[in-house]
């Protein structure tokens, strides 16, 4: 037989809805497994295989989800932490990203769904350099240390998880000076590229009525 002859038909995504893969608040498609549950977010991680929204633990839907959104900025803008950048795809679990208490994980596409039950657009995105480069460093850093964002918390941005043992916070607070330089060396080319292909970490979006 040829190739074509062999090939298994194509699944589509509905035929993964149930209990454990409850739909997607953004587009309905059916949420799948990315992370198990950490004790620094409290719940395993789902995904949006259709639009990437990312969910922590269970979604109220679409209401909620949108609110969400509106908390990042209003209902004309919000800045995205984009879990369909770059960063998110190398960094997994150390993602720096994934913050506690922090409930959706927006896409760009998942965010022009939402806002289409409105009757908006995304008119504009734009790359917000400088907060995309500093969640890249420190997704690398994350890569070599016990607790999370160890050093974007010890500069005053956002707040770490730190490791459980007082031996590995030492650890974590020596790599993170050494190999700040390094990481910084190349988070420039890996953000750059990112945003060239519109896979930014960070990313502000403007919203108007159709």
């Amino acid at each position: 037989m040829d190739e074509l002859t062999t090939r298994a038909p194509a699944v589509p995504l509905e035929a993964g809805a149930g209990p454990d893969n409850p739909p997607c608040p953004a587009c309905g498609e059916p949420l799948f497994g990315w992370l198990a549950e950490e004790d620094r977010l409290g719940a395993p991680v789902r995904r949006c295989e259709s639009c990437g929204l990312g969910v922590v633990g269970e979604s109220a839907g679409t209401a909620e989800a949108l609110a969400a959104l509106d908390r990042l900025g209003d209902q004309e803008r919000a800045r995205i932490v984009n879990r369909a950048s770059f960063s998110c795809s190398i960094g997994g679990a150390g993602w720096a990203g994934l913050q506690p208490g922090v409930h959706y994980l927006f896409t760009v596409e998942a965010a022009r769904r939402l806002v289409a039950g409105r009757d908006q657009a995304v008119s504009r995105r734009r790359w917000a350099a400088g907060p995309s480069l500093a969640l890249t460093w420190q997704t690398l850093l994350n890569s070599v240390t016990f607790g999370h964002n160890v050093a974007l918390a010890a500069l005053g941005s956002g707040s770490a998880t730190p490791a459980e043992e007082r031996w590995q916070r030492r650890i974590d607070a020596l790599a993170s000076v050494v190999l700040a330089i390094p990481a910084a060396l190349l988070t420039l080319p890996i953000e750059l590229g990112s945003a060239l292909f519109r896979q930014g970490t960070i990313i502000d979006l403007r919203f108007e009525l159709l």
